[in-house]
C-alpha cells in the first residue's frame, strides 16, 4: 500500500527526518539522552555561553522549551546556569566538563548517523542536497517570519562545473 503523499518531497523529508531522529535517539539512549537535548548540547559546544534567548533562537524554538531543556541538562549535571554579573535577569548557559565530553560523545554519533544516511550519496550529491534542504528552509523561514541565520553558507555554492573531491572528512558534521 503506498501512501498518498508518496510523490511529494514533503512527504519525503518528513520520513528521513523521522528516521533520522529515531535512529539518533536509539544512539542517543546509550548516553542517557533524549532526542532534541543533543542540540542544547551542541550549541553550547560550538557557541560557548549562551543567554536563554540566544540559545532558543539557535536551537528555532521557543524560549519556554529551550528553559525545560536546560533544567533537565542542569538536574544531569551536563549544564550550568549563571546570572549575569549586574543584571540577574540575564541567565547565561554553559556546559560542565561532563557536558563538554557528552558534546563530544554526540559529534561522534551524528557523524556515524550521517553516513548511514547519505550512504551510496558522492559530495557532490551530499552537497547538492544540503544546499537544497537550506534554500527550502530559508523559503519557509522567510514565510513563518523566522530567523534566517545559518540558511546561506558560502560552501553550499554549487553549479554544474564544481569539482567536489572527497566525500567527507573523518570528523565533519555534515549536516552543519
Amino acid at each position: 500500500m503506498k501512501h498518498p503523499g508518496v510523490k511529494s518531497v514533503g512527504w519525503a523529508l518528513v520520513q528521513s527526518s523521522r528516521l533520522h531522529r529515531s535512529r539518533m535517539g536509539d544512539k542517543l539512549a546509550k548516553l542517557d539522552l533524549f532526542a532534541g537535548q543533543e542540540q542544547v548540547l551542541q550549541a553550547l559546544a560550538s557557541e560557548g555561553r549562551m543567554t536563554m534567548g540566544e540559545l532558543a533562537t539557535i536551537l528555532r524554538v521557543r524560549p519556554p522549551t529551550a528553559s525545560k531543556t536546560v533544567s533537565r541538562l542542569a538536574a544531569m549535571k551536563l549544564v550550568e546556569r549563571h546570572t549575569e554579573p549586574g543584571d540577574a535577569r540575564v541567565v547565561r548557559v554553559k556546559l560542565t566538563k561532563e557536558g563538554k565530553k557528552k558534546a563530544a560523545a554526540i559529534d561522534e554519533l551524528w557523524n556515524e548517523v550521517e553516513e548511514e544516511f547519505l550512504e551510496g550519496f558522492d559530495a557532490k550529491d551530499r552537497k547538492r542536497l544540503r544546499k537544497l534542504l537550506r534554500k527550502g528552509a530559508k523559503n519557509l523561514a522567510k514565510l513563518t517570519g523566522a530567523d534566517l541565520e545559518g540558511f546561506d553558507s558560502p560552501e553550499d555554492e554549487l553549479d554544474e562545473t564544481d569539482d567536489i573531491g572527497p566525500a567527507t572528512e573523518p570528523g565533519s558534521n555534515i549536516a552543519a
